[in-house]
């Protein structure tokens, strides 16, 4: 039977049980908003993208977006505070469509590139929070003096890959898990480093949070690959960034257009 947004609507609210919470749909736009009835804080579901999501992955992928609502509306009602956390805090990468506000707080962000922005999280272990601009001035703290203790702390992950190879082409894999996969795109030490072992292009994709795809591409078929992989991931992942993958070159990214049998072409051309 097919998912439409009205029975995706029901089966999300059949799901989220709390008599707290306050659901609204938006027909026009077709959204789910998810509230505490008290405070009004909560967040708004696309229903559409989770029906994608449904029609590949089923009934998981639901119970995958309902926990995270979960977490996210308790967060919400949690008051969190930098101060001795600061080894806490690591930077994540988002789409640029993602919300640069919280109910009414704004969160802080640094431009990346024309498909990605930077956010900042208090990690809580379970879980993290996105760090706001109400937090930072309680804190004291500038947004630069932010983004280089996060850039410090992501240093600190490991960077430990899987490889595969394909049609002369190499593949690195980075999926620990750990909610900072996308996240090592900005190790620039580490970026350098996979540089160095490429003999052909160095194309990057983060088509979700989970995964980090570094590529060394040596023929036309690689380019082809490459598509094929991050709209895969991109179209499975719990918090999809982009399905356009870059090319790294002199320490800049540059997303490109893959045409099928083809190189790249830059979104300039």
């Amino acid at each position: 039977m097919k998912m439409t947004s009205l029975k995706m609507k029901r089966l999300l609210e059949s799901k989220l049980t709390n008599e707290d919470y306050r659901t609204s749909y938006n027909r026009n736009n077709d959204q789910l908003r998810i509230e505490w009835k008290q405070s009004k804080k909560g967040l708004t579901v696309e229903l559409p993208k989770l029906i994608a999501k449904y029609n590949e992955r089923g009934e998981e992928a639901v119970s995958e977006v309902v926990k995270d609502i979960e977490q996210a509306l308790k967060l919400m009602n949690e008051e969190h505070s930098l101060k001795g956390m600061e080894k806490n805090i690591y930077p994540v990468i988002r789409s640029t469509s993602f919300p640069q506000e919280s109910g009414d707080k704004k969160l802080v962000t640094l431009e990346h590139t024309a498909e990605t922005r930077i956010y900042y999280a208090l990690d809580l272990q379970s879980s993290y929070r996105l760090i706001d601009e109400t937090m930072l001035e309680s804190h004291n703290m500038s947004t630069s003096s932010l983004h280089e203790m996060a850039l410090f702390n992501l240093r600190s992950l490991s960077n430990e890959y899987k490889t595969d190879e394909v049609n002369h082409n190499t593949f690195y894999f980075l999926a620990s898990q750990d909610g900072y996969d996308a996240s090592r795109i900005l190790n620039e030490s580490f970026f350098n480093e996979m540089e160095r072992k490429c003999e052909g292009d160095m194309a990057v994709a983060v088509p979700h949070q989970d995964v980090l795809i570094i590529a060394d591409i040596n023929n036309d078929s690689g380019y082809d690959i490459l598509a094929q992989m991050t709209m895969r991931f991109f179209s499975e992942g719990r918090v999809p960034i982009t399905a356009l993958p870059f090319i790294y070159e002199n320490n800049t990214l540059e997303p490109i257009f893959i045409l099928a049998r083809s190189r790249p072409q830059r979104n300039d051309e």
